[in-house]
C-alpha cells in the first residue's frame, strides 16, 4: 500500500518549547487516519506543518512520495535545539499554504472559518478558484467566462452531492453548526484534494450531529476517493471510523495502531483515555 503522506523526524520549536518531538507517521492511500492526544500534545501543530502554516524546525515531509518540507536548526535555534536529528537535514523547503493545497492537501480548522458575508455557494465557489487557469489579462477582458461556467456548475454538482443545494442562497453563518462543519468540509473538496485534513470537525455537535458527520466522513471517503488525516476527541467517532490510530503526549508519540489495540494500550489509557474517562 503507498503512503501519501509520510511524516519524518518532524520537530517543532518554538523558542525553549518543544511542541511536536521528532514526529514520524504515516497515512497510506484511501485510508482515515486519526491523531488523538490531550489538548496541548501538539496535534494541530503537527498540521499546521504539514499544511505550510509553520515550517518545522527540523525534519520533512513528504507527499505522495515526493519530498514537499523540509528544515533544519538555524539561526539562533542551532544553541537552542532540543530536539533529535539535528544535522540530518540541510535543506529548506517551505512552501505557503496556497502552495500546499494546490498540491492536492486540503484543511478545515478546529474553529470554522467560513466567509461569514458570504452565501454557501460563493464559499465553495471561492475555493474553486485556486484552480483557475485565467490571469489577470483574461479575467480583465472577460475571456475567462467559459472557465468561470464550468467552476459554477461543478459548484452546483458539489452541493448536490452534500445534499447542501436547498440552502446555497443562504448566508454562511446563517446555517445551523452541523451545516456550517460540513460547509467548510466541501469548501476543503472543492479544492479537489487527494489528502483531506480534518481538525477536530465534531467539536461543538451534539450526540446526533457527530453520528450525521461519522457518516458523511466515511461517505466523502468513498465517494470522493480521499485520503483523511483526522484530529478528534470524540472517541466513539475516533474508534468507529478509523482504520489506524496515532496518539501523541507532550509533542511525542505514545503509540499508534488500529482501534483495539489503542484502546487497550496503557501508556494511551493513562494519558488520554483515561483522563478523558474522569472529567
Amino acid at each position: 500500500m503507498s503512503n501519501v503522506l509520510k511524516v519524518e523526524n518532524v520537530t517543532m520549536q518554538f523558542g525553549g518549547v518543544v511542541a511536536v518531538d521528532n514526529l514520524n507517521l504515516e497515512v497510506n492511500k484511501g485510508e482515515i487516519v486519526s491523531l488523538i492526544g490531550p489538548n496541548g500534545a501538539g496535534k494541530t501543530t503537527a498540521f499546521n506543518v504539514i499544511t505550510g502554516v509553520y515550517a518545522p524546525t527540523n525534519g520533512a515531509v513528504y507527499f505522495n512520495e515526493n519530498k514537499i518540507i523540509e528544515n533544519h536548526p538555524q539561526g539562533k535555534m542551532k544553541k537552542l535545539y532540543r530536539g533529535e536529528n539535528n544535522g540530518k537535514y540541510h535543506t529548506s523547503l517551505a512552501p505557503t499554504p496556497d502552495k500546499i493545497t494546490k498540491l492536492g492537501i486540503a484543511r478545515t480548522f478546529q474553529n470554522i472559518r467560513l466567509f461569514k458575508s458570504q452565501t454557501v455557494f460563493e464559499n465553495i465557489l471561492i475555493a474553486k478558484h485556486c484552480r483557475r487557469t485565467s490571469n489577470l489579462f483574461t479575467a480583465t477582458f472577460h475571456l475567462n467566462g467559459k472557465e468561470e461556467a464550468q467552476m459554477r456548475e461543478e459548484t452546483e454538482k458539489l452541493l448536490k452531492i452534500l445534499e447542501l443545494e436547498n440552502v446555497k442562497d443562504e448566508l454562511a453563518t446563517s446555517l445551523p453548526y452541523g451545516k456550517q462543519r460540513r460547509l467548510e468540509i466541501a469548501r476543503a473538496l472543492a479544492t479537489e484534494p487527494s489528502l483531506l485534513l480534518l481538525d477536530e470537525p465534531a467539536a461543538g455537535m451534539n450526540p446526533q450531529e457527530t453520528d450525521e458527520l461519522t457518516a458523511f466522513i466515511g461517505r466523502i471517503r468513498d465517494e470522493f476517493g480521499l485520503t483523511i488525516f483526522m484530529i478528534e476527541h470524540h472517541m466513539d467517532l475516533v474508534m468507529e471510523i478509523s482504520d489506524r490510530i496515532y496518539v501523541l503526549d507532550f509533542g511525542k508519540m505514545i503509540a499508534s495502531g488500529v482501534p483495539e489495540e489503542i484502546q487497550n494500550n496503557p501508556r494511551v489509557i493513562e494519558a488520554y483515555l483515561g483522563g478523558a474517562a474522569d472529567e
